[in-house]
Parts: structure tokens; C-alpha cells; sequence
């Protein structure tokens, strides 16, 4: 393969060549393994066992390996390593100059399978104008352009950002968070965001990933942000639509699932016959008479029924006759003047 050629359906290619440039048999093989690049990756103890040496030695060989092709890499004397690079850093500058090896690779291979990004980490690595950082409990596997940052400097953003969020206290723009950390390149911040696992993003606003609005894990969770996001109340059906329709991970479940998560959950509130809103906007459970008791009560005085009704309606989705019949049929409630009502038991 020329260097001219594109690489992007042909990141296989480049690794066998790349890998044929390792002398000796066995470390072509520890390569191989260890990085994923043609089955599932193997740890130390199981390539040991294959080929009969210890964990130990397996990890030398292995270093030994890489050292030697990323000095090769260094000089030009990989397989077309430049061709490789400048088209992973053309991605990347259109990425905000970081990515998740996941992304990456969606950009540069046809399946982007677990093969696929492997393959684009392991010659991410080689690349001397790019940096990598692993995969642990608080980083996905990414790649960067050095020149940008080293492995570290990454990491203190992304860090930067994390404590930006937490600062703030909810979820927030890329935008707020750039401002915060001083960064005026926003692609940047995102790229730096979504390559931490202590962040999550949804509907465009970016937050701690304990945070059921960026980051909901169940179905409460869920019903909540698409209440939350309408503003309004809605029927449990429109509920049930709106998470099929959305952005979710998982979202096939049933209606009467989330009816009754509904019901169970004290941030939802029915207000209407199968209509919900969020307890954090005013509405208190409750009966249509429990409202009205409690409208009386705070007026502390007798109110014409009309009043009682415009009041009570800002609490249930009901039809006035339903707060009439109410008011006229519940002993609690005593008329004192003409359409005026108080509570029974006032003085």
C-alpha cells in the first residue's frame, strides 16, 4: 500500500505490515495478542501459558516490542505509519482535537467492530505526534494530538472540566463549562468531556454521570428527564411514546411498566385522569377535595367557587364540573353565601 492510498478501509493491512517488521516470531505474537489485533485481547498469564514463559517475562518482551517500533516510527521506518498518522490527526482536528478510540474509529473503519479499535489504538501509539491514554475506572480509551497535549495535560482538563461541573452544580452546556475552565474552543471541552467516565451528556447539556438528567439508569429516571425536558404535565401514554422516541439507551418498555413506576415514584404527581407532573413544580398529592381543602385553608377565608376552581386548577388537570361536585357534595366543605364556599369546620 502506497502512502498516497487512503487508509481508512485498510487499517488491517497497515497492522500486518507494521507487525511483520517485528523480527522474531514470538514477539509478533505477544503483540498480537496482547493488543486485540486479530481475536480477543489475552492477559499476560494466558500468552504465558501458550508459549510456555511466565507472566514476567511475556510483559518484557512485550515493552521491549513497542519500544523498538515507536523508535522505528519515530524515524520513518514503520510501514506507513505517516500515511496512517496524518489521517487519524485530519479526524481528530475535526473531533476537538481528542476522541474516544471508539469514535476514532468509527471515522476511520468501515464495521468500527472490536477488531477495528483495537487496530486504530495499537497504531495510535506507534505515532509519534499523537498521545494515548489507557482505559481505566476514570478514562475511556482515547487518543489525542500531542501537540495539543500530552497524556498528562489531558488528564488534568479533563479533570479541570470534571470539578468545572461539579462547580457548577447541574447540568450545563458545553459552553458554561468552557467559560468555567477558560477555554475558548468549545469542540475542545466536549472532546475532553465525553472522554471521561465521571461525565455523561444528554439532550445537549453535559453533567456528572450520577445524575439521572444526563445519565438516567432506570425507568423513573427516565420519565423524570422527559417530564422534566417537556415542562409540562403529560399523560402516561405520551410518557411511554416520548421515551421510545428518544435518545436513550434502553428504551423498550412498556406502557404499564412506566404507569406504574409512576405511581410508585414521590417526584410524580397525578393530576388528571392519567396525567403526571413534577412534585418540584408545586403540585402536592392528593384527591381533588384534598386540594381544595387546601386552598381554603391558605386563603383563610371563604372564596366565591369560581376562585376555587381557577386555584385548584393550578394543582389538577380537571374538569371544573369534577371541582364543583366536590365542593357541593363533600361534607367538609360548607357554602356561606351565594356560590361561596369555606371549610366545615372554620370558625
Amino acid at each position: 500500500m502506497a502512502d498516497s492510498t487512503p487508509v481508512t478501509p485498510q487499517i488491517e493491512a497497515v497492522v500486518k505490515d507494521v507487525l511483520a517488521t517485528i523480527e522474531r516470531e514470538r514477539e509478533r505474537e505477544i503483540v498480537s495478542r496482547r493488543f486485540g489485533l486479530f481475536d480477543r485481547r489475552e492477559t499476560l498469564e494466558q500468552i504465558g501459558e501458550l508459549l510456555g514463559i511466565t507472566r514476567e517475562r511475556v510483559r518484557q518482551l512485550e515493552k521491549s516490542a513497542v519500544t523498538k517500533l515507536k523508535a522505528s516510527a519515530a524515524k520513518g521506518d514503520v510501514p506507513h505509519i505517516y500515511a496512517t498518522e496524518e489521517a487519524i490527526l485530519n479526524e481528530l482536528a475535526g473531533m476537538g482535537s481528542l476522541a474516544r478510540v471508539s469514535d476514532l474509529s468509527a471515522k476511520l473503519t468501515k464495521e468500527n467492530n472490536k477488531l477495528d479499535q483495537a487496530r486504530v489504538s495499537f497504531i495510535s501509539l506507534l505515532c509519534p505526534k499523537l498521545a494515548v491514554i489507557e482505559e481505566n475506572d476514570n478514562f475511556y480509551h482515547a487518543v489525542g494530538i500531542a501537540a495539543k497535549h500530552n497524556e498528562k495535560a489531558i488528564k488534568d482538563q479533563v479533570g479541570a472540566v470534571v470539578e468545572a461541573i461539579k462547580s457548577i452544580g447541574e447540568p450545563t452546556t458545553a459552553e458554561a463549562i468552557a467559560e468555567k475552565v477558560k477555554d475558548s474552543d468549545v469542540a475542545h471541552v466536549k472532546a475532553l468531556a465525553s472522554v471521561s467516565k465521571l461525565i455523561a451528556t444528554l439532550n445537549g447539556r453535559w453533567g456528572l454521570t450520577k445524575w439521572p438528567m444526563v445519565n438516567p439508569k432506570n425507568i423513573r429516571d427516565k420519565i423524570y428527564v422527559i417530564l422534566h425536558e417537556s415542562g409540562k404535565h403529560m399523560h402516561f401514554n405520551d410518557i411511554a411514546k416520548s421515551i421510545k422516541d428518544s435518545a436513550f439507551k434502553r428504551k423498550d418498555v412498556t406502557t404499564q411498566a412506566i404507569h406504574n413506576e409512576l405511581i410508585k415514584d414521590d417526584r410524580f404527581v397525578l393530576i388528571g385522569r392519567g396525567i403526571y407532573a413534577l412534585k418540584e413544580w408545586g403540585y402536592k398529592k392528593g384527591t381533588v377535595a384534598d386540594i381544595i381543602t387546601e386552598v381554603l385553608k391558605k386563603a383563610g377565608e371563604p372564596l366565591h367557587r369560581d376562585e376555587i376552581v381557577k386555584r385548584v386548577l393550578k394543582n389538577r388537570y380537571v374538569k371544573e364540573t369534577t371541582i364543583l361536585l366536590n365542593l357541593q357534595g363533600k361534607p367538609q366543605f360548607k357554602r356561606v353565601a351565594k356560590a361561596t364556599y369555606t371549610l366545615a369546620d372554620a370558625e
